[in-house]
């Protein structure tokens, strides 16, 4: 399967705030498509929650985008749009960023996931 994304091309992106898209970017996932969008968006105190809106609306729509990550401190701003998307491709993961600790409570894609197992059937 990984190497079935790699031939077509297929893209992490990243909504977070400065120090997170850097430091992914450094590692080599940033992408300008043909359109000349990125596959990211540094996140600040001044970015209105209509753009976090509309940029996780545009990656979800992007046939080339697999994984999001989000910082989950942005993810708390959108978690409407975050909740009311339930396709597996792409899929979203909330990440922490260096001021705001991962809360696994808020994850939304982890309380779908603990809702699909019964913890009585992993006890041996």
């Amino acid at each position: 399967m990984a190497l079935h994304a790699a031939v077509k091309g297929k893209l992490i992106s990243v909504i977070g705030d400065e120090d997170t898209c850097v430091g992914f970017l450094l590692g080599g996932i940033g992408e300008i498509n043909k359109n000349r969008h990125p596959n990211f968006m540094v996140v600040d105190k001044n970015t209105a929650v209509s753009e976090l809106e509309d940029c996780f609306k545009r990656f979800v729509k992007r046939d080339d985008i697999d994984i999001i990550l989000i910082n989950q401190n942005v993810a708390e701003l959108i978690r409407h749009v975050i909740d009311a998307h339930t396709a597996p491709v792409p899929a979203v993961l909330e990440i922490p960023s260096k001021d705001h600790p991962y809360d696994a409570s808020k994850d939304s894609i982890l309380r779908r996931a603990k809702g699909m197992f019964n913890p009585d059937d992993l006890v041996r």
